[in-house]
């Protein structure tokens, strides 16, 4: 389907028009905070570590800027409020969004 939505709990994203929405909700993101959200949803369950994801987002090694996975999660849980379910922190290896 041209417009088919990955969902996550109450969080959809669509991909093609760059639009996630919590609840129905819209939520206007930055285009890393979409693609970031994005790798988490599509492969529900399992986590990355921030290197992985910077590979997967950024695209290149980001060598010693894993900072940046943080700081990015930060900007999603705070602009996601309402989110179900949130993304996890798993201590000492990364992120992950479970919907179970």
């Amino acid at each position: 389907a041209a417009d088919r939505a990955v969902t996550c709990g109450n969080v959809a994203i669509y991909p093609e028009r760059r639009l996630v929405t919590v609840g129905g909700v819209p939520v206007p993101l930055r285009v890393k905070e979409f693609d970031l959200l994005l790798a988490l949803a599509e492969n529900p369950g399992i986590v990355f570590s921030r290197e992985k994801l910077l590979d997967i987002v950024w695209g290149y090694d980001f060598a010693g800027e894993t900072r940046t996975v943080d700081v990015h999660v930060a900007h999603l849980r705070h602009k996601l409020k309402g989110m179900s379910p949130p993304i996890e922190t798993v201590w000492g290896v990364g992120y992950k969004l479970d919907p179970h």
